[in-house]
């Protein structure tokens, strides 16, 4: 979906400032597709529930893979 990963970097650029409606407006979907699109996101968990700023969403943090192979 091409909304979604239009979105998702949106977010990660964001850093805070604007809400998620408003950041899902600023990109041209309505409340609807913005709300359906976080739904989709927190699935996958590739954003997760904050209280950050201006925005209550914020991308997870990836934890690094130890390569424990020899």
């Amino acid at each position: 979906m091409e909304n979604k990963d239009k979105y998702y970097k949106a977010l990660i650029d964001n850093d805070g400032q604007l809400n998620e409606i408003d950041l899902g407006e600023k990109i041209g979907l309505n409340e609807n597709e913005t709300n359906e699109i976080i739904a989709q996101l927190l699935s996958e968990y590739k954003i997760e529930y904050t209280e950050n700023r201006g925005c209550n969403y914020s991308p997870t943090k990836r934890a690094k893979r130890r390569n424990n192979s020899k």
